[in-house]
């Protein structure tokens, strides 16, 4: 596997593999930690008699720029590109957010984007709250659908497979999916609203 991965992304059962670094494991998978490529290194172990076959490790590694991928440092937001964000801060009718990855390309700079409340989901846009939908530090899958104006690129969340990807609780748990506009604290169990993407 050499794929790229965002965190919460499923890589596989630990069945299958040992975790390394940039992964974690959540009801017997192996999820990604980073945003990165995935690496696996095979692995035995000879004794004196036998061989003994052992899963290979599976870990999340951040990309390293190669001269190739640096003229590519500078890769802009188009209309249509899919886009990972974090959201730096809310009010009542937008949330703004630093962009970091498009077209799964990292980029050497962070462009500014902005969610506004009547593009955060398809239906019912009047019943939309943002502070419902994002909170600040929360990791979002979106769709630039404008270049807006001179500092900020416009973002959709309008689809199943948009929202937010990865969050934290009010007390700074890590949270997981449990429907389309709810995420639950791995710790403490208590349920937040979110606009969740769909797993992939």
């Amino acid at each position: 596997m050499t794929s790229l991965v965002v965190p919460g992304q499923p890589l596989g059962p630990v069945s299958a593999y040992i975790p390394g670094p940039g992964v974690h494991v959540f009801n017997g998978q192996i999820i990604a930690s980073l945003v990165g490529q995935v690496v696996t290194n095979p692995q035995t172990t000879t004794t004196t008699s036998t061989s003994t076959a052992v899963p290979p490790t599976i870990s999340v590694q951040k990309p390293v720029l190669t001269t190739d991928e640096e003229t590519n440092a500078t890769l802009l937001p188009d209309v249509s590109s899919t886009v990972l964000c974090r959201i730096t801060r809310i009010n009542p009718r937008q949330a703004t957010a630093s962009i970091f990855i498009v077209n799964n390309h990292i980029c050497g700079d962070e462009f500014q984007g902005v969610i506004r409340v009547q593009d955060v989901r398809l239906t019912e846009v009047d019943k939309v709250k943002i502070f419902n939908s994002f909170r600040p530090g929360d990791i979002v899958r979106a769709k630039v659908i404008s270049l807006g104006d001179q500092s900020n690129y416009y973002l959709s969340t309008a689809s199943n497979e948009l929202g937010v990807i990865m969050a934290d609780s009010e007390m700074g748990d890590p949270m997981y999916p449990i429907n389309w506009k709810e995420m639950k604290s791995t710790r403490t169990g208590v349920v937040e609203e979110r606009k969740v993407a769909k797993p992939f």
